[in-house]
C-alpha cells in the first residue's frame, strides 16, 4: 500500500485493523503514524481508547494484550507501538495476525530496518487480509532535489531547480531535516511564491555564493578566482563544510561529467535521466565536459580518492587539512 493510499483512506474514515509501517527511511513512517494518531479517533474518546507505547518498554505479548481490549464509548481503540524495531522480537506479534480485532487499530512503527521477506512473519503480513503493509525506502541522493520540488508543491509553493539543488547539497538526504527546514522557510514566503536561493540564504542561512553547488560550477567552468574563494570559505567554516562531504560531492560531480561524455549524442531527456539531474543543469555538464577530457577526469577522480582517504586520516596526520583541498583544486584547474 502506498503513502497516498493510506492517507486517502484515513481521510475517508476507512481504517485497517493493522498498519505495519517499516523501512530504512523514517520520515514517511513517522508522518503516517502521526497522521493516524491525529485522525483515527475523535477527541471525545481519545483519552479512553488511545494507547501509545515504545518497543523498548514492552514485549510482543504486552502489545497483543493491549490490542485485544475492546473500546470504551467508541467504535475503535487505537494502539500505537513506536520504535517497534526495539522489540526483542517483532515476529512475536504474528499470533495476533491470526485473530485480530476489527475494533482495534494497531499501528506498528518499525524504523531504520527492512523486514526479512523470507520469514513467516513477513509472509503472514503480506497475505493477511486487512493489513496495511507499507515499506518506506531510503531515497538515493540524486532523487532528493526532485523530492524537495514535489514536497514544496504539496505545501503550496514552487522552488526553482538551483534552490532545490543547493538545499539538497547542504542538508543531505535526511528527509525529516529537509522537511523541517522547508516548514521554517515557507513561514516567511507568500503563498504561491517561487522559492529562490536568495530566500534560502535569508531564512535558512545557506550561502548562495559559498556552497558545494557553486564550487562545482566554478570548477566546471574553470573559474579559478571563484573556486579559490569558495575553497577559502570552506577552510574558514570546516564544521559546515567537512572535507569528507566535499570529496563525496566532487566525486559524484566529476563522475556525472564523465558520463556526459558517453551520453552526449542522446536526447536531453535521456541524458538527464541517466545522470539523475534536472534538465535545467545539462548545460552546466555540457560546458564542463568541454573543459575536461575523459583522460583528465580519470586523473581528477584518482586525486579525489586520495583526498578522501586523507580526510579519513589515511596517509595524513590531520584529517581536516584544507591545504590538501587547495592542492586538489589546483590540480583540477591546471
Amino acid at each position: 500500500m502506498t503513502f497516498e493510499q493510506i492517507i486517502n483512506n484515513i481521510k475517508n474514515k476507512i481504517f485497517f485493523p493493522v498498519y505495519f509501517l517499516y523501512g530504512e527511511e523514517p520520515f514517511y513512517i513517522d508522518q503516517l503514524t502521526d497522521y493516524i494518531e491525529q485522525n483515527a479517533l475523535d477527541n471525545s474518546v481519545r483519552e479512553f481508547n488511545q494507547s501509545v507505547v515504545y518497543g523498548r518498554d514492552v514485549t510482543p505479548k504486552d502489545v497483543i494484550d493491549l490490542a485485544r481490549r475492546f473500546p470504551m464509548m467508541g467504535n475503535y481503540q487505537l494502539v500505537v507501538v513506536k520504535e517497534a524495531q526495539d522489540l526483542k522480537t517483532v515476529d512475536g506479534l504474528e499470533p495476533y495476525l491470526d485473530s485480530y480485532l476489527d475494533t482495534t487499530i494497531l499501528v506498528i512503527n518499525y524504523k531504520y530496518k527492512k523486514l526479512d521477506k523470507r520469514k513467516s512473519f513477513y509472509k503472514k503480513l503480506s497475505k493477511t487480509k486487512n493489513v496495511a503493509l507499507f515499506e518506506s525506502e531510503r531515497l538515493y541522493d540524486n532523487k532528493i532535489p526532485a523530492w524537495i520540488e514535489k514536497t514544496v508543491r504539496l505545501l503550496g509553493y514552487e522552488i526553482n531547480p538551483v534552490a532545490s539543488e543547493v538545499l539538497s547539497e547542504y542538508l543531505g538526504n535526511d528527509l525529516s531535516t529537509i522537511y523541517n527546514e522547508l516548514e521554517k522557510l515557507i513561514i516567511n514566503i507568500k503563498a504561491g511564491q517561487t522559492i529562490t536561493v536568495d530566500d534560502i540564504e535569508r531564512y535558512i542561512g545557506i550561502s548562495k555564493d559559498f556552497n558545494v553547488f557553486e564550487f562545482q560550477n566554478a570548477l566546471g567552468t574553470k573559474n579559478v578566482l571563484k573556486a579559490q574563494r569558495i575553497t577559502q570559505h570552506f577552510e574558514a567554516n570546516p564544521k559546515e563544510h567537512p572535507l569528507q562531504m566535499i570529496t563525496i560531492m566532487l566525486h559524484n560531480y566529476f563522475m556525472k561529467v564523465f558520463l556526459y561524455h558517453q551520453l552526449r549524442n542522446r536526447n536531453t531527456k535521456e541524458i538527464a535521466a541517466e545522470l539523475g539531474v534536472h534538465p535545467y543543469f545539462l548545460n552546466d555538464y555540457k560546458r564542463a565536459s568541454a573543459n575536461y577530457s575523459t583522460h583528465k577526469i580519470k586523473s581528477i577522480m584518482s586525486q579525489i580518492r586520495i583526498l578522501d582517504l586523507k580526510s579519513k586520516g589515511v596517509g595524513s596526520t590531520d584529517g581536516n587539512d584544507y591545504g590538501d583541498l587547495k592542492e586538489l583544486v589546483f590540480k583540477i584547474l591546471h
